[in-house]
């Protein structure tokens, strides 16, 4: 029997997600942090479902397509870490999440662009 090849993005963002959900914990905290956090958990987690989804695909489109929304989910995320990095909303230190999603955002951009090759 052939051991299930591990879905590495699928993987990654989970765990990215559960990052955003402490980070969020922590930013909602601070008195003056609420709607960048806000946006960050919404954006940070839909990465990871918007790639589950594209592993339930019913076509090569649509998987390219699922793919593309967790792209843009995680480019989005990116804006509001470096929103949150650059202004003085808060003492919290964001630069390792700013390097775990531009990982993860240049796995989701070379699956989407061998996706499209071998369409």
């Amino acid at each position: 029997m052939t051991a299930k090849k591990e879905n590495i993005i699928a993987e990654k963002s989970f765990k990215f997600a559960l990052s955003i959900i402490s980070l969020f914990n922590q930013l909602t905290k601070e008195e003056n942090e609420f709607v960048l956090s806000k946006q960050l958990i919404r954006s940070g987690t839909s990465i990871g479902a918007n790639i589950q989804e594209a592993t339930a695909a019913q076509s090569k489109k649509d998987f390219i397509h699922k793919m593309s929304i967790a792209s843009k989910e995680a480019r989005e995320t990116k804006y509001w870490l470096r929103l949150i990095n650059e202004s003085n909303v808060t003492k919290i230190d964001v630069s390792s999440y700013l390097i775990e999603i531009e990982h993860i955002i240049n796995i989701i951009t070379k699956i989407i662009i061998t996706s499209n090759k071998s369409s």
